[in-house]
Protein backbone atom coordinates (compact mmCIF):
# COMPACT_ATOMS: atom_id res chain seq x y z
CA UNK A 1 0.00 0.00 0.00
CA UNK A 2 1.48 3.39 -0.79
CA UNK A 3 1.30 6.18 2.09
CA UNK A 4 -1.37 9.08 1.17
CA UNK A 5 1.41 11.69 1.71
CA UNK A 6 3.22 10.35 -1.34
CA UNK A 7 0.39 10.81 -3.57
CA UNK A 8 0.06 13.15 -5.84
CA UNK A 9 -2.33 15.76 -5.89
CA UNK A 10 -3.97 14.33 -9.12
CA UNK A 11 -4.36 10.52 -7.47
CA UNK A 12 -5.98 11.67 -4.53
CA UNK A 13 -9.72 11.83 -4.45
CA UNK A 14 -11.91 14.62 -4.13
CA UNK A 15 -12.83 15.09 -0.99
CA UNK A 16 -16.32 16.49 -1.50
CA UNK A 17 -17.51 14.24 -3.82
CA UNK A 18 -20.62 13.34 -2.07
CA UNK A 19 -21.09 16.80 -1.92
CA UNK A 20 -20.96 17.77 -5.53
CA UNK A 21 -23.18 14.74 -6.68
CA UNK A 22 -25.73 15.29 -4.21
CA UNK A 23 -25.63 18.83 -5.44
CA UNK A 24 -25.72 18.43 -9.10
CA UNK A 25 -29.01 16.40 -7.96
CA UNK A 26 -30.39 18.63 -5.73
CA UNK A 27 -29.94 21.98 -7.87
CA UNK A 28 -32.31 20.92 -10.71
CA UNK A 29 -35.48 20.56 -8.64
CA UNK A 30 -34.85 23.40 -6.45
CA UNK A 31 -35.13 25.54 -9.52
CA UNK A 32 -38.10 23.40 -10.27
CA UNK A 33 -39.82 24.30 -7.06
CA UNK A 34 -38.85 28.39 -7.42
CA UNK A 35 -41.09 27.69 -10.35
CA UNK A 36 -43.87 25.88 -9.03
CA UNK A 37 -43.89 28.29 -6.35
CA UNK A 38 -44.10 31.46 -8.97
CA UNK A 39 -46.85 29.72 -10.54
CA UNK A 40 -48.70 28.24 -7.60
CA UNK A 41 -48.34 31.67 -6.52
CA UNK A 42 -51.69 32.93 -8.01
CA UNK A 43 -53.64 30.30 -6.45
CA UNK A 44 -51.94 30.08 -2.79
CA UNK A 45 -49.35 31.33 -0.80
CA UNK A 46 -46.15 31.77 -3.12
CA UNK A 47 -45.48 34.36 -5.61
CA UNK A 48 -42.43 36.40 -7.26
CA UNK A 49 -40.17 37.03 -4.13
CA UNK A 50 -40.45 33.66 -2.27
CA UNK A 51 -39.87 31.70 -5.67
CA UNK A 52 -37.07 34.66 -7.29
CA UNK A 53 -34.99 33.87 -3.63
CA UNK A 54 -35.62 30.01 -3.36
CA UNK A 55 -34.23 30.37 -7.17
CA UNK A 56 -30.57 32.00 -6.07
CA UNK A 57 -30.62 29.92 -3.68
CA UNK A 58 -29.82 27.25 -6.05
CA UNK A 59 -27.32 29.66 -7.70
CA UNK A 60 -25.78 30.25 -4.19
CA UNK A 61 -25.39 26.58 -3.58
CA UNK A 62 -24.36 25.93 -7.08
CA UNK A 63 -21.51 28.93 -6.14
CA UNK A 64 -20.71 27.34 -2.87
CA UNK A 65 -20.25 23.28 -4.10
CA UNK A 66 -18.21 24.32 -6.94
CA UNK A 67 -16.65 27.76 -6.69
CA UNK A 68 -17.46 31.10 -7.47
CA UNK A 69 -15.44 31.40 -10.48
CA UNK A 70 -17.48 28.41 -11.89
CA UNK A 71 -20.63 29.75 -10.65
CA UNK A 72 -19.54 33.35 -12.83
CA UNK A 73 -19.11 31.06 -16.22
CA UNK A 74 -22.39 29.35 -15.34
CA UNK A 75 -24.36 32.37 -14.88
CA UNK A 76 -22.14 36.13 -15.70
CA UNK A 77 -22.33 38.99 -13.72
CA UNK A 78 -23.68 41.29 -17.00
CA UNK A 79 -26.46 38.41 -16.94
CA UNK A 80 -27.33 39.29 -13.45
CA UNK A 81 -27.28 42.74 -14.36
CA UNK A 82 -29.52 42.54 -17.36
CA UNK A 83 -32.00 40.25 -15.45
CA UNK A 84 -32.19 42.95 -12.60
CA UNK A 85 -32.85 45.59 -15.03
CA UNK A 86 -35.29 43.47 -17.21
CA UNK A 87 -37.23 42.33 -14.02
CA UNK A 88 -37.71 45.82 -13.41
CA UNK A 89 -38.95 46.90 -16.87
CA UNK A 90 -41.66 44.17 -16.56
CA UNK A 91 -43.07 45.15 -13.14
CA UNK A 92 -42.85 49.18 -13.79
CA UNK A 93 -44.00 48.19 -17.83
CA UNK A 94 -47.30 46.48 -16.45
CA UNK A 95 -48.11 49.74 -14.55
CA UNK A 96 -47.45 51.91 -17.70
CA UNK A 97 -49.29 48.99 -19.96
CA UNK A 98 -52.35 49.76 -18.24
CA UNK A 99 -52.44 53.51 -18.05
CA UNK A 100 -51.96 53.24 -22.02
CA UNK A 101 -54.61 51.20 -21.99
CA UNK A 102 -56.78 53.46 -20.36
CA UNK A 103 -56.76 52.02 -16.49
CA UNK A 104 -54.80 53.16 -13.54
CA UNK A 105 -51.47 52.14 -12.68
CA UNK A 106 -50.85 48.45 -12.02
CA UNK A 107 -55.01 48.09 -12.57
CA UNK A 108 -54.92 44.56 -14.25
CA UNK A 109 -58.34 44.88 -15.44
CA UNK A 110 -57.60 46.53 -18.84
CA UNK A 111 -55.38 44.24 -19.66
CA UNK A 112 -57.99 41.44 -21.47
CA UNK A 113 -61.45 42.31 -22.36
CA UNK A 114 -62.44 39.99 -19.61
CA UNK A 115 -61.45 41.89 -16.11
CA UNK A 116 -60.70 38.60 -14.76
CA UNK A 117 -58.22 37.78 -17.48
CA UNK A 118 -56.66 40.77 -17.06
CA UNK A 119 -56.12 40.58 -13.65
CA UNK A 120 -54.90 37.04 -14.36
CA UNK A 121 -52.03 38.23 -16.89
CA UNK A 122 -51.22 41.31 -14.76
CA UNK A 123 -50.38 39.00 -11.63
CA UNK A 124 -48.30 37.02 -13.92
CA UNK A 125 -46.82 39.48 -15.00
CA UNK A 126 -46.08 41.44 -11.88
CA UNK A 127 -44.84 38.24 -10.21
CA UNK A 128 -42.22 36.92 -13.17
CA UNK A 129 -40.47 40.74 -12.55
CA UNK A 130 -40.36 39.74 -9.08
CA UNK A 131 -39.47 36.90 -9.68
CA UNK A 132 -36.45 38.03 -12.08
CA UNK A 133 -35.57 40.94 -9.76
CA UNK A 134 -34.95 38.99 -6.63
CA UNK A 135 -33.34 36.16 -8.33
CA UNK A 136 -30.93 38.27 -9.87
CA UNK A 137 -30.43 40.63 -6.83
CA UNK A 138 -29.51 37.87 -4.64
CA UNK A 139 -27.13 36.52 -6.92
CA UNK A 140 -25.38 40.19 -7.27
CA UNK A 141 -25.04 40.31 -3.96
CA UNK A 142 -23.46 37.02 -3.46
CA UNK A 143 -21.08 37.62 -6.24
CA UNK A 144 -20.19 40.71 -4.52
CA UNK A 145 -19.74 39.50 -1.50
CA UNK A 146 -17.99 36.65 -2.48
CA UNK A 147 -15.35 38.15 -4.70
CA UNK A 148 -14.10 40.50 -1.76
CA UNK A 149 -10.72 39.82 -0.62
CA UNK A 150 -9.97 39.15 2.79
CA UNK A 151 -8.06 42.08 4.95
CA UNK A 152 -6.38 39.32 6.57
CA UNK A 153 -3.86 36.46 5.07
CA UNK A 154 -4.27 33.10 6.37
CA UNK A 155 -0.87 33.75 8.17
CA UNK A 156 -2.41 36.73 10.64
CA UNK A 157 -4.84 34.41 11.92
Amino acid sequence: MSNPEQQSPDNMQDPHLILRIISKFLIPFIALFAFYVQFHGDFGPGGGFQAGVILAASVILYALIFGLDAAKKAFPPSWIRIGMTIGVLLYGGTGVLAWILGGEFLNYSVLAHDAAHGQHYGILAIELGVLTTVATVMVAIFYAFGSRQPDLQNEDW
